[in-house]
């Protein structure tokens, strides 16, 4: 063989999320904070994020995290999350992935019952503390960054269902929460491809339509993702994240579920110490709690905590051939759905 680069990752899966970790062949990626690495792979060089993500040597039904040392003293680690998409700054089930890789394959040392692990995210830290039992990491519990909300039930105008409400509040990213009945869906894996379809088209029009900045990362500025949601009774919801350019996500979504906590609170439905379940589109569940309060720029903000599980499954190691003429990647529309952007394309 004769590759011109060499990757080494581990395959994670949060309640069915595929979150692979590399954790080795990248020394590092430029810029003084993990918020200024993840736009240059944003805005100066998105290889690695194609190179992994896109076919051949990926899938659309999964995300790669990039492990880089951090860039602050607090933390043991920085991570990068890398998507079909483009680079984002921060997720619940991929950071639970990482907690699990970085101490099943003793890369942090792992004390039972309990070791706590500081990640470096472009969101802010994180503090993870994972349960630990017979060398097993069997749970994961994040102190995740305040979520905050900008609007409740703004007017979004559509062509295919009219005018509807949707929530937009910052959980990590940023997202439009939209209750599903208001598009004549159920949250069920038998309507997963409509309500990816539908997810992404909004995605779209909220972002014309509304406009967000994060008060402390004015980087973060577009709402990411649209979540629908489902109040079963007062302690579950289901959740279902869509992700472009076509796909939902499998797991009950960390960062959504902390946005859907700070809409909660803000309608007086939660208190400090509530806890919440979040159930993903396939059945797995998230516990989502209410730790505190905030202010974020000088908006109210709640801290949420959000307990869920992973497992490794594998281990992958990928080469580039330099005169391979599908290194930059490809999509196709048959796989990756509406979303599909001609611009992805290899060589383009």
């Amino acid at each position: 063989m004769r590759w011109n680069k060499t990757l080494q990752l581990v395959d994670v899966h949060c309640e069915g999320e595929i979150g692979k970790v590399i954790t080795g062949g990248v020394l590092d990626v430029p810029g003084k904070t993990m918020l200024d690495k993840m736009n240059h792979i944003n805005e100066i060089d998105d290889s690695l994020r194609r190179l992994v993500v896109l076919e051949p040597r990926g899938c659309l039904q999964m995300s790669v995290n990039l492990l880089l040392p951090p860039t602050r003293p607090e933390a043991q680690a920085g991570f990068i999350v890398l998507q079909a998409d483009k680079a984002h700054p921060m997720s619940g089930s991929n950071c639970i992935c990482v907690v699990t890789a970085l101490l099943e394959l003793g890369m942090v040392p792992m004390q039972e019952p309990e070791t706590t692990v500081v990640l470096d995210t472009p969101a802010g830290l994180v503090t993870a503390r994972a349960a630990c039992r017979d060398g097993r990491c069997v749970g994961v519990s994040l102190d995740m960054v305040p979520s905050f909300v900008v609007h409740l039930e703004v007017d979004v105008h559509t062509a295919e269902f009219g005018t509807i409400k949707a929530d937009i509040a910052f959980g990590g990213v940023y997202y439009a929460l939209v209750d599903v009945d208001q598009i004549g869906l159920d949250i069920a894996p038998g309507n997963a491809r409509q309500l990816a379809t539908h997810g992404v088209r909004l995605k779209e029009i909220i972002n014309r339509q509304v406009a967000v900045r994060h008060p402390l990362y004015p980087e973060i500025n577009e709402v990411a993702y649209v979540m629908f949601r489902n109040r079963v009774d007062d302690t579950v919801y289901q959740t279902c994240t869509t992700l472009p350019p076509g796909r939902v996500d499998r797991s009950p979504c960390g960062t959504g579920s902390s946005a859907n906590l700070a809409t909660l609170a803000a309608r007086g439905r939660v208190q400090v110490g509530d806890r919440l379940t979040s159930r993903s589109t396939i059945g797995g569940e998230f516990r989502v709690e209410l730790l505190g309060t905030t202010e974020v720029g000088g908006r109210p903000a709640v801290l949420p905590r959000v307990t869920g599980r992973a497992w490794v499954f594998g281990f992958q190691q990928l080469g580039v051939d330099p005169d391979d003429p599908l290194a930059a990647g490809f999509m196709l529309s048959d796989t990756w759905g509406d979303g599909f952007a001609p611009s992805a394309q290899s060589g383009t």
